[in-house]
């Protein structure tokens, strides 16, 4: 069996970031599955490479979170046809898996389905387009009508539909009750977080031993919302709390971020680069809690973000401030706290019981560590990925469907 992934920001580890479509295709790899991967580098060739059993075809369409929203757009388009076309030469393919955002990626999809009978799973890891026109990206009314009949035609010739939340999946089948909808969400590699943690070197160096850390780790854009973890930062400041935080990361914001920290003069948040995945682990044994947020749009909540699961993996408290199905799920679990952003002193408030008490803090922890290991791991989603995958497969070949058409 041979799975095609169409990411166009699939990224290794040692590249860092987002690397959910990585641990998919090793699962596959691991289960027995030949995996091509077509993706996009910032390279003015096309470029292949093999890694971990991994099979990784760069094309050449330049993107970052910096560019505008029409460069973005051309950059979607550009990865979309190029992805088809160079799929459509790739043989002995048995199934596809396109992953969203962006939902560009649907037309790759939807072109080799019509044209080389190749049938297609779709991945929503955020509701896109919903969530661009609730945040104002959006605003033509033509425009909108067109990205939602694409999101509608996409989820409908899908597969079936692989959803990162169950908010999500019951969206999608909001919009296409037809659908068959998984849910598979982010992974917590409890095999690398949290483990062999020792925060004590990158403590001494960024000179916050004794104190207790909070870190952001991910994106610096609009949707997250970092505005507020400042204003977090200046309220523990003027508290005299023994607080120091970090964030990690890059985005279109992250200089105007700078500078309000500079003009507010903050001594206790620290900004560190965009790091790889062993940057991302010393910062978070060096953390004693990670800090997920995102502005306060509904449709943000629906979403699944790494860095939740990778502070979970590494047994950290947690900190959000939105609401939706992670706030009742680390309130549930007893493994993280709710910042009320309208609330200046909120934050003070709901940390300064476990800066008094350890033993809670440790509490608290051990359950975020917990629900890696019971719900999320990555060996346990990855076998259920691969199920989803083989069970796609057979169902299609059972119903008497090609997936290639003669010629391949």
């Amino acid at each position: 069996m041979k799975i095609l992934i169409i990411h166009q920001h699939f990224r290794l580890p040692s590249q860092g970031g987002a690397i959910r479509s990585y641990y998919l295709a090793r699962a596959l790899v691991e289960h027995g599955i030949d995996v091509e991967v077509i993706t996009a580098h910032a390279g003015k060739k096309q470029e292949h490479q093999n890694v971990d059993g991994i099979s990784i075809h760069y094309l050449p369409v330049d993107y970052e979170n910096s560019f505008g929203f029409r460069k973005r757009s051309q950059a979607f388009i550009s990865f979309a046809w190029r992805a088809a076309a160079l799929a459509a030469r790739l043989p002995g393919i048995d199934l596809c898996y396109a992953i969203s955002v962006p939902l560009t990626t649907g037309l790759s999809a939807m072109w080799l389905k019509a044209t080389e009978r190749l049938n297609y799973l779709f991945e929503v890891g955020d509701l896109w387009p919903d969530a661009p026109i609730e945040l104002g990206f959006v605003e033509n009314g033509v425009f909108k009508a067109a990205l939602l009949k694409l999101e509608s035609i996409t989820y409908s010739k899908a597969a079936g539909i692989v959803a990162l939340s169950d908010p999500i999946r019951k969206a999608v089948q909001r919009k296409s009750p037809g659908s068959q909808v998984y849910v598979i969400p982010n992974m917590a590699d409890t095999e690398y977080f949290g483990t062999s943690a020792d925060g004590t070197a990158f403590r001494t160096r960024h000179g916050v031993a004794g104190k207790f850390v909070v870190s952001y780790i991910g994106a610096v854009g609009f949707a997250n919302g970092l505005d507020h973890y400042i204003e977090c930062a200046r309220a523990a400041s003027q508290a005299k709390l023994n607080v120091h935080f970090f964030i990690c990361g890059d985005g279109a914001l992250l200089p105007q971020h700078q500078a309000n920290v500079k003009r507010l003069d903050l001594q206790n948040l620290t900004f560190l680069p965009f790091s790889d995945r062993a940057g991302v682990k010393e910062l978070m044994d060096a953390s004693d809690a990670i800090f997920v947020s995102y502005k306060p749009y509904r449709i943000l909540e629906t979403g699944s973000p790494n860095k939740y699961f990778d502070g979970l993996a590494a047994g950290k408290l947690i900190v959000v401030n939105f609401e939706g199905w992670i706030r009742e799920e680390i309130e549930g679990e007893r493994c993280g706290i709710y910042v009320d952003r309208q609330r200046p002193d909120a934050f003070v408030s709901v940390i300064t019981p476990f800066l008094n008490d350890r033993a809670l803090l440790k509490q608290y922890q051990i359950a975020s560590r917990d629900l890696a290991l019971r719900k999320y791991s990555r060996i346990q989603l990855g076998a259920q990925f691969a199920d989803v995958i083989k069970r796609t497969v057979n169902a299609c070949q059972n119903a008497g469907r090609s997936f290639r058409s003669p010629k391949h």
